[in-house]
């Protein structure tokens, strides 16, 4: 097989480079190492910043996420029973984000690149990148039980922390940056309305919790947990009695009980790979970094890098230059690191540290309190949660 862009990947980024490629006219292929099924039902990311929804609906892939997705125009902070909004319009010029699963993204860009677009392999585990630093990369893969090479131009990794792209970087030529949490998230899916309209984040003196939402009837709520917590050990009225007591506030607000369908941890890591591309071997995504989910910034990283990666292949396409190509690298980790900044200063804010002291304890009421009467502080807040500008 031969290919223009070979992409490793389809997961939303993979998906959407694809998307991407196909409207300038260039060609690509998509390898996925999972079903179909698969990629359409993992739960990931759920909120969509305004740059995100913008390259959707430019990309003609957001009919059914702006008929049922949930546009948000703020956040709750809640600590010492204490509630306060942060408004995003009136503090960003407008912005605001875009409750719809990442689950659901990846099911409209899986329709119109079956429908429109070119090659996209199921069940096709990729098995190493050749030739990076060639003007020919490759990719081996094995599809229903054959090997096969994927001739390309370029190629993009879009697949994940744990796979093959990365691997071809020379080890002498990478730089690594990571922070591992000692705490994760026990997140649930309860059949019940959600019990605010907007999310709402909780600090508490028994750790961090977090109130969102999959759809109108459908919950999504998290709690901090010591890392290593088995799901299972939790009981359905445990987790409920625990979010009531994080969530409490001083005006008599409750939180609605319903059916707990599904619960897992997540575990919290911060984490860059430097560079993002090596020759023709380009990375995106997980594959080059993580970001814990406080931020809500780890879909929408690999959005940036997508859009990034496009643009400069399509400035190639028409002028000849390949000096958007040369600068994806630094452009990116420019936009990754300040994602890294922010996803670090709301973790920090907002969970409790197992050796927390009590200086440290009062230190984060002071943000709080500052993000709560300054709008300079808001202000910062509500930009690098509605998100950076795309490089």
């Amino acid at each position: 097989m031969r290919t223009t862009v070979g992409i490793i990947g389809a997961g939303p980024a993979g998906l959407l480079l694809a998307r991407l490629l196909h409207n300038a006219g260039i060609d690509s292929v998509v390898l996925e190492s999972r079903d179909r099924a698969y990629v359409e039902q993992r739960q990931r990311a759920g909120i969509l910043e305004q740059g995100t929804v913008d390259v959707l609906r430019a990309a003609g892939a957001s009919e059914r996420m702006d008929r049922e997705g949930l546009r948000h125009d703020g956040i709750e902070l809640r600590y010492a029973k204490k509630r306060h909004r942060v408004d995003f319009p009136a503090l960003t010029g407008g912005r605001s984000v875009m409750v719809y699963a990442q689950t659901e993204v990846c099911k409209d860009l899986i329709a119109l690149q079956l429908k429109e677009g070119g090659p996209l392999l199921f069940e096709a585990e990729a098995l190493a990148v050749e030739g990076a630093d060639t003007d020919s990369p490759r990719v081996r893969f094995r599809h229903e039980g054959v090997e096969d090479v994927l001739e390309c131009d370029y190629v993009v990794g879009c697949d994940g922390f744990w796979g093959v792209a990365r691997k071809a970087v020379p080890a002498a030529l990478s730089r690594t940056f990571e922070r591992t949490y000692p705490f994760g998230w026990l997140g649930i899916l309860a059949d019940v309305p959600p019990s605010h309209d907007e999310l709402v984040y909780a600090h508490h003196d028994r750790g961090f919790a977090l109130l969102s939402m999959r759809t109108p009837s459908v919950s999504r709520l998290y709690l901090q947990v010591p890392e290593g917590t088995d799901a299972e050990a939790w009981r359905d009225e445990d987790i409920w009695a625990e979010l009531e007591r994080r969530f409490e506030t001083a005006d008599g607000w409750r939180l609605q009980r319903g059916p707990i369908t599904q619960k897992s941890v997540t575990p919290m890591r911060s984490y860059v790979h430097e560079p993002m591309r090596h020759g023709r071997l380009f990375l995106a995504g997980d594959a080059a970094h993580i970001v814990p989910p406080t931020g809500a910034k780890g879909l929408n990283l690999a959005v940036g890098d997508v859009v990034t990666f496009a643009r400069a292949l399509t400035y190639e396409k028409e002028t000849g230059s390949a000096e958007l190509l040369d600068a994806y690298s630094a452009t990116c980790l420019g936009r990754v690191w300040q994602a890294e900044r922010f996803s670090y200063d709301m973790t920090t804010l907002l969970h409790r540290a197992p050796d927390a002291t009590a200086f440290e304890d009062r230190l984060q009421l002071a943000r709080l309190e500052r993000l709560a009467s300054s709008r300079a502080a808001e202000t910062d807040l509500a930009e690098g949660y509605t998100g950076f500008p795309f490089g």
